[in-house]
């Protein structure tokens, strides 16, 4: 299946899940998020945590939550290690995290960003952040990763013996070193872990998100919230991963 077929595809399942209906009764949808100085995000939808960390690759990051923070009711919430604002690979570009670590303790969708190597590398041997995503990782509905952020999940233990797929520079390191599968596509998804390849796949990745967990009934109402069978899938293979 080609990268432009797969994307229809997944447009089309949005539409006949409801997710199409929901955001054109609405035109589209505004931001989600949780309120400034809210320790639990509001919303009947799903909750997601999207993980900021030094050195990250700010795309990974954005594309994916252009997505996810227009879903209807969902709540969507940046994380580091401090509030405030988190330096990406750049070292211009800066995105504010609206949480600290230790106050987010639940999530049903995480996602992990990539980062270059000094950012990955960095992320992948601080233990707080480290026990952090392995924690949330316990009570998420899916775990995500784009690019490189694989290699962070790798760090926390969740890939070994898992199928999945990162930067294609660092899939030799993600199967010796953390015993992951790797596995060619854009994103692959493996029970509760999916995980993107380049860049712009996290984008990809993030509107098959929209089309597992969020049917959107008329008028926008999230009407159905629910994990699917724990199966594996690769979606868009080609040569290209960003």
């Amino acid at each position: 299946m080609g990268v432009d077929s797969g994307r229809r595809a997944i447009l089309r399942a949005a539409v006949a899940g409801g997710v199409g209906t929901g955001l054109a009764a609405t035109g589209l949808a505004a931001p989600a998020g949780a309120a400034p100085g809210e320790a639990t995000p509001s919303g009947r939808g799903p909750h997601i945590a999207i993980l900021l960390y030094d050195g990250l690759t700010a795309l990974d990051a954005v594309g994916p939550y252009e997505v996810l923070c227009r879903v209807p009711e969902a709540s969507v919430v940046t994380v580091a290690k401090r509030v405030g604002p988190v330096r990406t690979d750049t070292g211009v570009l800066g995105l504010v995290a609206d949480r600290a670590l230790h106050q987010v303790r639940h999530a049903d969708v995480l996602l992990v960003p990539g980062a270059g190597n000094r950012g990955v590398i960095a992320a992948m041997q601080d233990a707080e952040t480290i026990d952090w995503v392995r924690r949330l990782h316990e009570r998420t509905t899916w775990t995500t990763s784009v690019c490189t952020g694989a290699l962070i999940l790798g760090a926390a233990g969740l890939l070994h013996g898992v199928p999945a797929t990162t930067y294609w520079a660092s899939r030799s390191y993600m199967e010796s070193t953390f015993g992951a599968i790797y596995t060619p596509g854009r994103f692959v998804e493996s029970g509760k872990i999916i995980t993107a390849a380049g860049v712009s796949a996290g984008i990809d990745m993030a509107l098959h998100l929209v089309v597992l967990c969020y049917v959107v009934l008329l008028y926008g109402r999230l009407q159905v919230w629910h994990a699917p069978a724990m199966t594996v899938s690769s979606c868009c293979s080609s040569r290209s991963t960003a």
